[in-house]
């Protein structure tokens, strides 16, 4: 019984604490204080929504899945993650800000028209009404189903509790998204972010390593540097989960698009005060990145040692990790906490799917004389239909063959990597025409879908990202050297928010380079992994 009640108690605490922050704000009818929260986002807000963004089920679960059954080696999405935030911070947030832009479409669409501003935005809805929403909640529902044990405590099937947990997920992240806006979204992602890192970051990794150490965490890691010094290794080979070597190829394009011109990502530092802030809260989040193989992939390899080969599957050994070594108080405080990592990812993807249709569908084609009031209500009717919708479809992916995430991770390079694409060459050229961008993508999903589905190339798909985003920027330059736009591009300036660099900036940037280099060495043959 006391895990329910302070799972309740801490839940309630973030919804009533995020209520009362955003509650006195008269604004709410004003788009950009809806989409955008009024451009008055703190560095530390956006900090902590950028991590509660990121953070899910898919890669607690999924990432100490990998480390259960491999070794270290998936740690090169926490580490890259770090090193992209730093080109965010310096380099894109910059001119993002310099032009006043609600959405990364809508750059694209000053760069390069209204047509490939549209190509892009529906692939990013495509992206995210059909490759994230119903995940999302239903690695949730698994999980807290798990943690509570809901088909014994309400005596229903498995396939009933799904539901229950879903419609619970959806519904509050659905208010969130509808009637708060990004304010209120980023609030709880600060309440949440806090639980977090008390929670995964502190208390499992320690209270597994004191299982296994009799007590003593210390005795425990030193346990695992003995018995298991090949699952601490990050470099490993190509037979490995993710090779060391996808670092420089597809694993750095993908996070780019992720981190930097992602929609649900980077409309956390869109919203910034200023860009001294934005960048602080991008930073932020770079140093939190560094701490990710601690409990993102640390926990797998501890469930390896304390279970051995004995669950049924890798994607069990963090919930079993969870439900053994914490005491049940802080079970339904840890369950809070996650079901506050998995309403963030779908809440926030909601709300952005929300801002992409509205002001990049439903004004330019449907409305261009729209005022604030009638775009943020078709705003929120948005979010209620698609929230609503993947709802009803979340559950039946417990059909779904096995492989069904797998498939989708690499569904993500075939229309995230084609866009970023256009972006890079769209930021550092001038007359490349928009004909060359459409182009451009097609060429990348066709060749990308070939490869992967038709002929089956022996090839990881991460390099096979690496190979065409080089072979399709070669190809919009030629194009725009044969054909090229009449007049150069000209970045717009619109003065939004003050552009003054955080003083700070670039030193922290360098502590979380040197920081990624040391991760490596210390997670590999030449540190612990020997």
């Amino acid at each position: 019984m006391i895990v329910p009640i302070s799972f309740a108690c801490l839940t309630s605490l973030v919804a009533i604490g995020s209520w009362l922050k955003v509650r006195k704000n008269k604004e709410q009818e004003d788009a950009t204080s809806y989409f955008l929260a009024g451009r008055g986002l703190s560095g530390i807000i956006i900090a902590s929504s950028l991590i509660l963004t990121n953070l899910s089920t898919e890669q607690l679960v999924g990432l100490n899945a990998q480390s259960y059954t491999a070794n270290m080696t998936p740690m090169a999405w926490e580490v890259c993650a770090a090193v992209t935030l730093v080109v965010v911070a310096l380099y894109l947030l910059p001119k993002y800000l310099n032009g006043g832009f609600t959405t990364i479409p809508e750059f694209i669409g000053d760069r390069f028209g209204k047509g490939t501003m549209l190509f892009c935005t529906f692939l990013f809805l495509f992206g995210y009404i059909f490759n994230l929403l119903p995940p999302i909640l239903y690695t949730g529902s698994v999980a807290l189903s798990g943690i509570f044990n809901v088909p014994e405590a309400l005596d229903i099937s498995y396939w009933g509790s799904l539901w229950v947990v879903v419609f619970a997920l959806g519904l509050i992240g659905v208010s969130y998204a509808v009637f708060g806006g990004l304010k209120a979204i980023t609030y709880a992602d600060t309440f949440n972010g806090v639980g977090l890192l008390v929670g995964g970051v502190i208390l499992i990794p320690f209270f597994g390593l004191s299982a296994i150490g009799d007590g003593n965490a210390v005795a425990g890691f030193q346990t695992l540097m003995a018995e298991h010094p090949e699952k601490l290794n990050a470099i490993g080979g190509e037979d490995d989960p993710v090779p060391f070597t996808t670092m420089f190829t597809g694993m750095l394009i993908l996070n780019l698009f992720y981190w930097g011109t992602n929609q649900s990502i980077i409309q956390r530092a869109l919203g910034a005060k200023n860009l001294a802030e934005g960048q602080k809260g991008v930073l932020w989040a770079g140093l939190v990145k560094l701490a990710g193989p601690f409990y993102l992939l640390l926990p797998g390899i501890i469930a390896f040692a304390m279970f051995g080969d004995s669950l049924e599957s890798g994607e069990a050994a963090y919930p079993a990790l969870v439900r053994e070594v914490l005491p049940a108080p802080m079970l339904g405080f840890f369950a809070a906490v996650l079901f506050g990592a998995v309403l963030s990812s779908f809440n926030n993807v909601l709300h952005s799917t929300s801002t992409l249709f509205t002001l990049n569908v439903y004004k330019p084609l449907m409305n261009p004389e729209a005022s604030d009031e009638q775009l943020v209500n078709v705003g929120r009717r948005f979010s209620a239909i698609v929230g609503l919708g993947a709802i009803f479809v979340a559950p039946f992916i417990y059909y779904v063959p096995q492989g069904f995430f797998q498939y989708f991770q690499t569904i993500n390079s075939f229309y995230m990597a084609p866009m970023f694409t256009v972006i890079v060459v769209g930021l550092l050229t001038k007359k490349v025409p928009e004909k060359a961008a459409n182009m451009g993508i097609v060429f990348f999903m066709v060749c990308y879908a070939l490869s992967m589905f038709v002929f089956e190339f022996d090839i990881h798909f991460l390099h096979l990202t690496g190979v065409l985003f080089v072979a399709t920027a070669i190809l919009m330059v030629i194009v725009g050297a044969i054909s090229p736009q009449k007049e150069a591009y000209q970045p717009r300036a619109r003065n939004v928010v003050q552009l003054e660099q955080w003083k700070h900036a670039k030193a922290t940037s360098a502590v979380i380079l040197m920081g990624v280099v040391a991760l490596y060495v210390i997670f590999s043959p030449l540190g612990i992994a020997s």
